[in-house]
């Protein structure tokens, strides 16, 4: 394997692994000390995800273009900016973090290293949420991406914070996060059965996205790639 491409792929895998970290001890950390409140557990949750987000996009978008998401690599993939031979191997370390970083939460807060989850996330409202949620995150990272590369860390933390709250599914919009959570039983999980229809809706939300971008910047002499990114 590729130096250039070695060290993507463990950017990847390490951002994700601390991505999923964050979504799920903030969510255990925030269950707990709620006292049964549970907005105050997911202002906790979305507060602390949006800052880790922020400083990991910051720190590994140089390196890998802090991806996080196999939606994003995708989408980077079909805009030109990873070739697509690399993007299998990208999109591996991506669910591999993701898995760690549950397990990692886990181990940090004694909890068993996979649970089960059966919370019920099931239904057309958070699906249509995933949609949404998924094709927003898109439209941001592509439009910021254009002209300020440096100002996606915060254009997408901000976003994720505040899609928390507007959407019915809580904005996971990312399906190796959707896979992770799947195995936590903890405030952030998902119950398996509900896995598929989110990742389906993640992935038709981030085409519909690119779709749009790519049309609303056609004829612009810049690119839209996902941010700055080492060499190939």
């Amino acid at each position: 394997m590729p130096g250039a491409l070695s060290r993507r792929v463990v950017a990847e895998f390490v951002a994700t692994t601390f991505l999923l970290a964050a979504i799920v001890g903030s969510g255990i950390m925030g269950e707990r000390l709620a006292g049964g409140n549970v907005a105050i557990a997911l202002l906790a949750n979305s507060l602390a995800t949006g800052g880790a987000l922020f400083a990991l996009i910051a720190t590994f978008q140089p390196i890998s273009g802090a991806h996080l998401n196999p939606v994003v690599t995708l989408v980077d993939a079909w805009d030109g900016g990873l070739p697509w031979r690399h993007t299998p191997i990208v999109i591996v370390a991506q669910f591999a973090g993701a898995a760690a970083g549950v397990w990692l939460a886990h181990l940090m807060f004694g909890e068993p290293w996979i649970s089960v989850s059966t919370h019920d996330r099931g239904g057309f409202a958070p699906i249509a949420s995933e949609f949404v949620a998924t094709f927003g995150l898109v439209i941001v990272i592509l439009g910021c991406a254009r002209r300020r590369a440096d100002f996606v860390p915060f254009a997408v933390s901000a976003y994720i914070v505040g899609a928390y709250w507007f959407t019915a599914s809580t904005a996971f919009a990312n399906p190796a996060v959707t896979v992770a959570r799947g195995m936590t039983s903890t405030f952030a999980g998902i119950r398996p059965g509900d896995v598929d229809g989110f990742v389906l809706a993640q992935l038709a939300g981030g085409a519909a996205g690119a779709v749009l971008l790519r049309w609303l910047l056609s004829g612009s002499p810049e690119s839209t790639r996902v941010a700055r990114r080492g060499q190939d």
